[in-house]
């Protein structure tokens, strides 16, 4: 694109790239160097810039803690509490889309730095790891990036390394056309995992050696790990396409599996942030940074982990690592979808706000673990009780569960089915609400999440009772399917986004998108 061009896509790029640009000066006008410049980005400042970006927004507010960790009805508003009702601000979409995008160019960039005959031997110096390997990663990062997106508003503009489709238009750098066309999500999902293995094959050619150094925060360098996380997010995304296309599901899940995928925790994927400003992670920042204390853990999700639904009657030994005990000590579950009246008669010393764990500046955000490549394997056996224990075991050790009471737990759970396996994966996917809230549109499970009308509470306000029930402000009744797209997108790529809608249907959150019908 040209620098005079005002594509979103390429304003996006300009936006996100570090000052250490590639950038010719006039101060030298004889040799055009500017002395006081490096004289190419290193793609090492590239990559921790684009791995944060990516993790910052996929677990934003915007994308996570005022909407999917809404959706999946494990957290709960305190206060201004309209988003628990699906009013969900157009100006959320924008804030995913750019920082998404912004991400999204920053790892297009290590790739072209990598690829160009001018630049491909200098950004290998000071080990940052050879040109396939930096290459491999940003794949893998692009097919994160992608995913979220296309989970969360549909078909998208897209674009892929390995596929010259003509239907991938996003990220073009040398080209005229100034408003790229979204790509469909039965596209973006087989290509996305088409890209994930051929990144971990490469990865696996050179796996004793290391990419990115200590500016990779998720796996310090290590080509191996990268590889096993490319092959478990082929496992995720390949279970998305079960009823769609079966062949690419099976051959997907079993080539994936055969070369390797997460077997611990210890190969879990985790960007683990820092316990001082301006560093810290999304939750401690949304709430201790802003003194706010808008969020508690559900009533719903509480009641669940003491046991008391009766599709688990089990206590929950992760209770108290993801909820706090209230001003008297209990743990008490805020109702979920309180009107902004209804929710001033429970203050936050009243009951449960998120645990020590999740609340801590440098908590780790997890992109991936092993639990849920177990529950996964456990789905592709038939609901497999070995992989179902495996991944319930993981999940409360990740926790810091002590063995004894993770024996207990253990010994006391109902027979894997789906019903039971998926009930344990939405417990253990807390904190990773997108995933949460795609698992629950793909599935249909847990399947006593709250709907218009249900009783949400039932008890006494103010020396008197009442009852509460559930009314969304927007939707059809039922959890959200979508986010709206930008309302920019109108104004700079009108044709493209009204195609998208044409195809997809109308652009409101009750749509269902086509990977999840």
């Amino acid at each position: 694109m040209k620098l005079f061009n005002i594509s979103l896509y390429f304003y996006l790029r300009v936006l996100s790239l570090p000052l250490v640009l590639l950038l010719s000066s006039c101060i030298d006008e004889n040799l055009n160097i500017d002395p006081n410049r490096p004289s190419a980005v290193q793609t090492t400042s590239l990559f921790v810039t684009a791995q944060k970006q990516l993790v910052d927004n996929v677990k934003s507010e915007s994308a996570s803690l005022r909407s999917t960790a809404l959706f999946t009805q494990q957290i709960s508003q305190v206060t201004y509490t309209s988003e628990s009702r699906y009013d969900i601000p157009f100006s959320y979409s924008e804030v995913i889309w750019n920082g998404l995008y912004k991400s999204l160019n920053n790892l297009q960039e290590i790739i072209i730095l990598n690829s160009d005959a001018d630049t491909k031997d200098l950004v290998t110096a000071d080990g940052a790891g050879r040109n396939p390997t930096q290459i491999a990663i940003s794949r893998i990062l692009k097919s994160y990036a992608f995913y979220a997106l296309t989970d969360i508003f549909g078909n998208v503009p897209y674009h892929s390394y390995g596929n010259d489709d003509p239907e991938f238009q996003a990220l073009q750098q040398e080209t005229d056309n100034l408003t790229p066309g979204y790509t469909s999500q039965e596209k973006i999902y087989s290509d996305i995992l088409n890209e994930l293995k051929q990144a971990g094959d490469t990865l696996l050619k050179y796996q004793t050696e290391t990419t990115f150094g200590s500016s990779d925060i998720i796996y310090a360098g290590k080509n191996l790990s990268w590889a096993k996380f490319a092959n478990s997010l082929r496992l995720r995304f390949a279970t998305r396409l079960k009823d769609k296309n079966p062949d690419l599901y099976a051959t997907h899940f079993s080539d994936a599996l055969a070369k390797g995928v997460f077997t611990s925790n210890a190969d879990n994927a985790i960007f683990k942030y820092s316990a001082s400003s301006p560093n810290e992670a999304p939750y401690y920042r949304a709430t201790v940074t802003a003194n706010r204390r808008d969020f508690a853990i559900s009533k719903p999700f509480i009641e669940l982990l003491k046991g008391e639904n009766t599709q688990l009657a089990v206590a929950d030994p992760r209770l108290n690592k993801y909820a706090a005990v209230n001003s008297n000590g209990q743990y008490v579950g805020l109702p979920y979808g309180l009107t902004e009246s209804e929710a001033g008669t429970f203050p936050a010393t009243s009951v449960s706000l998120p645990g020590a764990i999740y609340s801590a500046p440098d908590f780790g955000e997890v992109l991936m673990e092993y639990s849920e490549v177990a529950f996964l394997q456990s789905e592709y056996n038939g609901w497999s009780q070995t992989e179902y224990i495996n991944g319930v075991r993981a999940s409360l050790e990740k926790w810091g569960v002590s063995t004894t009471d993770a024996n207990t737990y253990i010994a006391s759970l109902p027979a894997a089915n789906q019903r039971n396996v998926l009930n344990q994966k939405y417990i253990a996917l807390f904190t990773q609400f997108l995933e949460g809230w795609s698992e629950y549109r793909r599935t249909g499970f847990p399947n006593f999440l709250i709907k218009t009308g249900d009783v949400i509470y039932s008890g006494p306000v103010n020396g008197g009772q009442a009852t509460y029930t559930f009314n969304p402000l927007f939707g059809d009744g039922g959890i959200p399917s979508r986010f709206y797209y930008p309302v920019k997108e109108q104004s700079v790529n009108l044709q493209s986004y009204q195609e998208a809608v044409g195809k997809q249907g109308n652009d409101v959150i009750e749509t269902k998108l086509w990977v999840f019908k």
